[in-house]
């Protein structure tokens, strides 16, 4: 993915502040050479964040005229507006070595034997995985095919298979569950209300106490 960022010249609480009042967002770019002060565009920038590749890829930044290679690293939101105030990017070369989390993408799922013969829900413990690799190795998603799962089964990191040169950081945990396969367990349905007709037909014959003392 490609976008565009503006060097930005001044710093501070109330410089950042009247970017963001501009629609302008104020960020940094860090590694491989001095840090700079960038800002972007910040509708362009929120639809960008909604991107899953955004995220999870190498990005080509344009800035001063010349194209550099980023990833996304960080970035703040407002606590309840829709409003990005900082971002923060890292250069990245082919020989650099990185540490990112990239989503799992689940294929075949409806065609598994776990859904289609035994009708078994599937539970998706883990969706992203904390990965290491070259930044030239970077996958945007890493596919869960899950065409042969069956009944009371469960997928672990060790058993999908992984792009060359990718290692999964598993942090103290040797081979987490990516998912699993459990029997569809009937819930008990709410007991409906009966209404009885002696409750629902109107008391035609009674007088009310009112009534009764005229």
């Amino acid at each position: 993915m490609k976008f565009v960022a503006f060097e930005r010249t001044l710093q501070g609480t109330g410089a950042s502040r009247r970017l963001r009042n501009a629609d302008k967002v104020p960020g940094i770019v860090y590694g491989a050479g001095t840090p700079a002060k960038i800002e972007l565009d910040h509708n362009a920038l929120f639809f960008a964040l909604k991107k899953e590749a955004f995220h999870s890829s190498i990005l080509e930044m344009e800035l001063a005229g010349k194209s550099e290679q980023v990833l996304l690293r960080d970035y703040q939101l407002h606590p309840f507006r829709p409003i990005v105030l900082h971002i923060d990017f890292q250069r990245v070369d082919a020989t650099t070595k990185i540490t990112k989390k990239v989503p799992l993408h689940f294929i075949n799922e409806e065609e598994s034997p776990a859904v289609k013969v035994d009708k078994c829900v599937v539970n998706h413990v883990v969706t992203e995985l904390r990965i290491q690799c070259l930044a030239s190795q970077l996958p945007e998603f890493l596919t869960v095919d899950l065409g042969q799962l069956v009944k009371g089964q469960s997928l672990h990191v060790n058993d999908i298979a992984l792009p060359a040169g990718i290692k999964v950081m598993t942090q103290g945990k040797p081979n987490p569950v990516l998912v699993s396969a459990s029997i569809l367990t009937a819930e008990e349905e709410a007991a409906p209300v009966v209404v009885t007709a002696a409750a629902a037909a109107p008391t035609k014959g009674k007088k009310t106490e009112k009534q009764n003392k005229k």
